[in-house]
């Protein structure tokens, strides 16, 4: 079976928490003993575990990956976001296809997008 896990770089695990487990609707797992790492676990288990490492400090550049979070109603759950402190980055966005999304930053300005899901 395969696991997968994705990290997210902050520079305080305790805000950076209780933003992606309020986000993705995991629940906030242990830290490590040296306070780098913190698990968010998934409601479900067939979903990747999502992992924040506490840096000293964040690269001036964009991220180079990001989540894309599909939900059935984008301005709801941005405006949820926003109420958590992320920041919507540009106006809303529609693709080719029909596709709606808005991008957004988290507390430490690393960019996910909020997609309409089907």
């Amino acid at each position: 079976m395969l696991r997968i896990e994705f990290g997210i770089d902050c520079t305080e695990l305790d805000s950076a928490a209780k933003f992606w487990s309020a986000a993705l609707g995991y629940s906030v797992g242990d830290v490590d003993r040296a306070n780098v790492y913190l698990d968010l676990i998934p409601p479900d288990p067939s979903l990747p575990v999502i992992f924040l490492q506490r840096v000293s400090r964040l690269r001036a550049a964009k991220n180079r990956t990001h989540l894309d979070l599909y939900v059935a109603d984008v301005e709801e759950t941005v405006a949820q976001l926003r109420a958590l402190g992320a920041t919507s980055i540009g106006p809303y966005r529609t693709g080719s296809e029909g596709g709606c999304w808005q991008v957004m930053a988290d507390l430490d300005g690393n960019e996910f997008c909020i997609c309409q899901g089907p």
